[in-house]
């Protein structure tokens, strides 16, 4: 039904490469993100490190990215 012959050109460590760069960009869009908008709705005072969705987005990328750079 799908035809992905096209990618038989592509070896193993071209497309971990390209994944990894992909992971990288990502975490490089994130932390453009504004922390004014990470954190609307919540008042200064209440503000803590672990309510930084920044931090979290980044610890799975990093996760992803080191699962993805073993195997």
């Amino acid at each position: 039904m799908l035809n992905f012959d096209w990618l038989a050109g592509i070896s193993q460590e071209s497309a971990k490469m390209v994944f990894l760069v992909m992971f990288i960009l990502i975490g490089v869009v994130i932390l453009f993100i504004p922390n004014d908008y990470i954190f609307q709705g919540v008042e200064k005072k209440k503000r803590r490190w672990w309510n930084n969705l920044k931090l979290w987005a980044i610890g799975v990328l990093a996760l992803l990215f080191f699962t993805y750079y073993i195997f």
